[in-house]
């Protein structure tokens, strides 16, 4: 691994062939295309839905506690279980798992780096069977809303000028080209951003095998996009999956400690009546 603040949060494609199986790790896909786990997986890998199991599915929000509890429970995870994700899109939904799950406290989850692209470009054995893990127990902690920005806070923080918003959606979302990229369905009534907002897309984070780029040339792509890390960032996107990439980079990865993931994102923002939008580059 390269020389990142936390290299523990990041296991390779080599490592959860070694060691996915083993007693105290569990590994679990968590796909944009929720059909793709059914096709093959990592053996022994659990699948979770990221529309019906990581999501309050009657009214807009996270996954709440007890069904976050039960989640776990039911996947065989306990509150000591290093649990290792990974997905598709070089792991946006796993990294929207991964800080739900630091929502909730639990201490020990790990992205596998490069994700789904990487393992099957890699030629790894899949499996079509779904495992039937024996139920643990778990209870989680928080929620820890200090990793979290809601509107209120983001509207104050743009009317202040306090923090460093960055934009990781793609330039054409973030000019108001296009409202959300090809085929996804939540959108908004206006495309554009939020001013002061820097586009700073999160594929630039990724290699061409889908792994991350060292921290060093992470540092860079922030760095000449204007994002100095002396006040606190918030990241958004358009419903929170692709900024928590970019949170996961900030503070995992480059060790920034105030950075916070706004979930509500453009889907939020782009539908208030009134709220501030700028278009263009």
């Amino acid at each position: 691994m390269a020389n990142y603040a936390h290299n523990e949060v990041l296991v390779s494609t080599e490592w959860v062939s070694q060691h996915g199986a083993d007693a105290g790790v569990r590994v679990v896909e968590v796909d944009v295309n929720t059909a793709s786990y059914a096709e093959g997986h990592v053996p022994g890998a659990v699948g979770w839905a990221w529309d019906s199991q990581l999501c309050d599915t009657v009214r807009r929000d996270i996954v709440p506690k007890d069904a976050f509890e039960k989640l776990m429970a039911d996947s065989g995870i306990s509150n000591d279980t290093t649990v290792v994700l990974y997905g598709d899109n070089n792991n946006w939904f796993a990294a929207w798992a991964f800080w739900q799950m630091k929502v909730y406290g639990h201490a020990d989850a790990r992205l596998m780096d490069g994700g789904r692209v990487k393992w099957l470009a890699e030629g790894r054995e899949l499996s079509t069977d779904t495992p039937s893990p024996a139920p643990a127990s778990y209870k989680a902690s928080g929620p820890d809303n200090s990793i979290r920005s809601f509107l209120p806070q983001v509207s104050a923080a743009v009317e202040s000028g306090s923090v460093e918003l960055v934009d990781v959606r793609s330039p054409e979302e973030f000019t108001g080209e296009i409202l959300s990229p090809p085929g996804l369905p939540e959108t908004c009534q206006r495309g554009g951003h939020i001013p002061g907002a820097s586009n700073i897309p999160w594929v630039k984070a990724c290699a061409a095998d889908g792994t991350f780029k060292s921290a060093d040339a992470l540092r860079a792509i922030y760095r000449d996009a204007g994002i100095s890390g002396t006040k606190p960032i918030i990241a958004y996107c358009r419903i929170g999956e692709r900024s928590s990439h970019s949170w996961f980079v900030l503070k995992y990865l480059l060790g920034l400690d105030n950075v916070t993931n706004y979930d509500g994102s453009w889907t939020e923002w782009g539908n208030l009546v009134g709220a501030p939008v700028s278009r263009g580059a």
